[in-house]
């Protein structure tokens, strides 16, 4: 069976809190930011959580726009490295009940990664991630077989910002390229950029077909100002660029055309996940017959209803009437 999306990223639980500015500053972190820490302050922050709500579900950003393709109705597999613990199993479960396949084998030690996502009355997120054994996953984790069925691989940025895991993504890249695979890469955070910038152009030179990114990053990447320009810098070395805009909504740049999308209008609650689900509302479209622009009006949506309520997961997918209804 082939499937549309084969995702390669960091396997984490996130466990989402709506949280006081006051506890935010207690447990000083830069606010709207992601940070990685260790597992000892991770346990120290969710102390500091002791009587809130909290809710928790499978993610990671290559994660959650699988997940997000599968709500759509579309297919996808996963490549991710959990521990053999309760925080893994849930994850694994997690994903195989919304429909994704993974098969890389739990780590017989350690344990599982998590990221707490703080979410404050204004929306913003701030993300406090514990990597923990989701950064060993390694080339041997990847399978060659699965990524031949696939349409699409689907490569987070924020693998590059460990050895393993940076080998695995190009482990990815390489199996894709031998099987006509196309490959598809989120920049995930100006701080990727600024590590890796030379890399990343060096892939969107080669074979990387299509980049996601948002503004911040797209300005880190090109290192020009205007949305328009920063998007042709990169489609003159990738076949497309999705870069998005927030609620000025994204532009999308395929076969030497700028296609304009517009922004939804809707009260944020939580902007956990919106770019990850505009890149499956997008990855979706494209590998279920729709047009770039049909595509791109899809993702915009996506992108509005999971930023108007809280969690990186639509709470409640389109139904193939609704998608039918927003293309017209």
């Amino acid at each position: 069976m082939t499937c549309n999306v084969y995702g390669i990223g960091n396997a984490l639980v996130d466990i989402q809190a709506q949280v006081s500015d006051e506890i935010l500053e207690k447990l000083d972190f830069s606010k709207g930011f992601m940070t990685l820490i260790d597992e000892a302050t991770q346990q120290r922050v969710l102390a500091a959580l002791d009587g809130i709500p909290l809710s928790r579900g499978a993610g990671g950003s290559a994660a959650n726009t699988v997940i997000g393709v599968a709500q759509f109705g579309g297919t996808g597999a996963f490549a991710g490295k959990v521990a053999d613990d309760e925080v893994g199993n849930f994850f694994l479960q997690d994903m195989r009940d919304l429909g994704v396949a993974i098969e890389v084998p739990p780590a017989s030690e350690g344990q599982s990664g998590t990221c707490v996502v703080l979410i404050t009355d204004d929306a913003q997120r701030t993300m406090l991630t514990t990597v923990a054994v989701s950064g060993t996953l390694s080339p041997d984790d990847i399978d060659e077989e699965e990524i031949r069925k696939a349409e699409y691989i689907y490569i987070e940025g924020y693998l590059f910002a460990g050895e393993s895991t940076k080998a695995a993504a190009l482990k990815s890249i390489e199996y894709a390229v031998r099987h006509g695979v196309k490959v598809a890469l989120t920049v995930s955070d100006p701080f990727v950029v600024n590590m890796c910038r030379d890399e990343i152009l060096e892939l969107i030179d080669g074979p990387v077909d299509l980049l996601f990114c948002n503004l911040e990053e797209a300005r880190a990447l090109t290192q020009l100002h205007d949305p328009a320009d920063c998007a042709k810098f990169i489609h003159d070395r990738a076949a497309a660029v999705a870069l998005t805009l927030g609620p000025d909504g994204s532009i999308l740049m395929e076969g030497n055309r700028l296609i304009p999308i517009e922004g939804v209008s809707v009260e944020a609650v939580d902007t956990t996940g919106a770019g990850d689900m505009y890149a499956a509302g997008l990855l979706y479209g494209i590998t279920n017959g729709l047009t770039w622009k049909q595509a791109g009006h899809l993702a915009s949506h996506a992108a509005a209803r999971v930023v108007s309520q809280v969690g990186a997961r639509l709470a409640k997918p389109f139904t193939p009437e609704e998608i039918q209804e927003l293309l017209g």
